[in-house]
Parts: structure tokens; C-alpha cells; sequence
């Protein structure tokens, strides 16, 4: 079992950044894969960025390239989501998930919201 949780979330307006923070626990196997997701009032929960266990190797949604950025530090078990250039797009829920890759099992946070607003 992996528990995650998020923080960093809050009020920020059009244009602004923010670094959303996640804690990782339990037990950690060396092909940890870790994630950011995030889900609109009303829509579905998509993805937004990985950074892999192995090579820490980056991927992100095509919607957000060049705006946000995740990295993590393993030392410290925490992974971050800087984003930038948010939308005023109404509040949203950012979920940190962990890919225990060798099992394809996933684990998810409790969420952090952010809503981007004047």
C-alpha cells in the first residue's frame, strides 16, 4: 500500500502559478510511477503529467505542455506539479496517483483543489 497526499491548492488568478506538493508513505518499490490527474466540476478526472520510476522520464497532456512541470525527489518521497498559466477555468481537484508499474496497481491522494479566478 502507497498513501499520498496532496497539498498546495487555492484561490489563484488567470495567468498565475502555483506548486502543488504530494507526500508519498508505505511501501515504495523501485518502479514507482507518479502522476497528476485533475477533474473539473462536471467532467471527467484527466490526465495531466507522469514522471516514470526509471529514468525519470517526463510525459504531459497536450493541453498543458510547456505550462506545467512535475518532478519529484525520492530522498524526500515527494513529488510536485508546478503549474502555470492557469485558465479561468472554474474550480478543479488535482490528484496525485502512484503506478506501481510491475503490479499495474495504482494508488490516488485525496486531491488538492485549485480554482483560478479574479
Amino acid at each position: 500500500q502507497v498513501q499520498l497526499v496532496e497539498s498546495g491548492g487555492g484561490l489563484v488568478q488567470p495567468g498565475g502559478s502555483l506548486t502543488l506538493s504530494c507526500v508519498y508513505s508505505g511501501h515504495i518499490p523501485e518502479d514507482l510511477n507518479l502522476g497528476w490527474y485533475r477533474q473539473a466540476t462536471g467532467k471527467e478526472r484527466e490526465w495531466v503529467a507522469t514522471i516514470h520510476a526509471i529514468g525519470m522520464t517526463t510525459d504531459y497532456a497536450d493541453s498543458v505542455k510547456g505550462r506545467f512541470a512535475i518532478s519529484r525527489d525520492n530522498a524526500k518521497n515527494t513529488t510536485w506539479l508546478q503549474v502555470s498559466g492557469l485558465k479561468p477555468e472554474g474550480p478543479a481537484t488535482y490528484y496525485c496517483a502512484a503506478t506501481w508499474e510491475s503490479r499495474a496497481v495504482t494508488y490516488w491522494g485525496q486531491g488538492t483543489q485549485v480554482t483560478v479566478s479574479s
